[in-house]
């Protein structure tokens, strides 16, 4: 009896292990280096080939370089034995999970293993914002220490001693967030999410509209999954109702902020500084951000550790391992939990 065939998209880095497991109860194949979307739709077309009896893909981020967004298109011509689309990720909005729903395909990420790891950039990132570290690091690279004076020019910081926070997703990121600021001393933390969480998941923090999030906050930290009702949710009218002074952090999505915006913003000094992971057009930076000194920036390192990356590998494996044994992934994505077809599956 032949094994399921998985399709592994992307690059292996610390997984190898699990997959060469995984090799007991599947056939894994990968795409020729250099493969191009439209070799990839002839690859899965062809019914000579394995490509055409692909029961579960795996993918990266990185490995939409080869077949592009994971969109309608590429949903209606996927073969009939696709069961499952194993993501290696918490944020899966380069696929469009409609469409995968509409065929009854399986969408799995993996949602709770970075949320330390992301947490832990995000809190660098606010601590650097608030203190003005990018500033003073950029100074001392250009060689303007001493001759400028105290910390070579650097504008003086903030504390986090009678600042509020505010969290704006607390989700599991956003609870490991909140877990790392406590011991810092800020004053508040407070939050907001589409449903109030129940008092015994708050973790502490107040419950508060989304208005009141931005007017109070000193800090605004973004914790949002990139979706159609998030992109640009913090625009230019959302800074208008902003404390002038503010600080934004952000290690979700570039385009949940509407970067022509924050520019504006900052320029005005409505926002006072930045910590900033991801941009809305990255690997694309704007040039005036990067200009900037009072921004911290990353490219996007949320989960560039290795024992992040190396547990979100073997998690994506444990994903193909029980959609082969049990018929269900372990992770189904919201939009799909709840829908009768899945529910139904053995």
């Amino acid at each position: 009896m032949s094994k399921p065939i998985v399709l592994c998209l992307g690059n292996t880095l610390f997984g190898q292990e699990a997959w060469k497991k995984l090799e007991e109860i599947a056939e894994v194949v990968t795409l020729p280096k250099g493969t191009t979307r439209d070799e990839f739709f002839q690859l899965i077309e062809d019914p000579a080939s394995k490509f055409s009896k692909i029961e579960v893909i795996t993918r990266t981020a990185g490995s939409a370089a080869q077949t592009g967004r994971f969109d309608q298109e590429l949903a209606t011509r996927l073969p009939k034995s696709m069961k499952a689309v194993c993501h290696n990720g918490a944020g899966y909005d380069q696929i469009d999970v409609k469409y995968f729903n509409d065929r009854h395909i399986q969408v799995s990420n993996t949602p709770d293993l970075v949320s330390n790891s992301t947490a832990d950039d995000h809190v660098f990132l606010l601590l650097g914002a608030l203190r003005n570290f990018s500033y003073g690091a950029r100074n001392l690279l250009e060689g303007k220490w001493p001759d400028n004076g105290s910390a070579a020019g650097t504008p003086f910081g903030h504390d986090p001693e009678g600042k509020t926070v505010g969290i704006l997703g607390l989700g599991g990121i956003g609870h490991a967030i909140v877990s790392r600021l406590k011991p810092f001393g800020f004053s508040k933390i407070i939050y907001h999410n589409r449903t109030r969480l129940a008092p015994e998941l708050e973790n502490g923090c107040e419950y508060v509209s989304y208005n009141e999030l931005l007017s109070q906050s000193d800090i605004l930290s973004i914790n949002v999954p990139l979706n159609p009702k998030t992109v640009h949710l913090i625009d230019s009218a959302a800074f208008d109702r902003m404390k002038k002074g503010i600080v934004i952090v952000n290690t979700a999505r570039g385009a949940i902020i509407d970067e022509a915006a924050l520019i504006d913003a900052l320029k005005s000094g409505k926002v006072r500084s930045a910590g900033l992971d991801v941009f809305e057009f990255e690997p694309k930076v704007s040039q005036e951000i990067m200009d900037m000194k009072q921004v911290l920036t990353l490219p996007h390192m949320g989960t560039h550790s290795v024992e992040t990356r190396k547990k979100m590998e073997e998690f994506v494996v444990s994903n193909v391992e029980s959609v082969i044994t049990t018929g269900k992934v372990i992770s189904i994505v919201p939009e799909i939990r709840n829908e009768e077809w899945f529910k139904t599956l053995i």
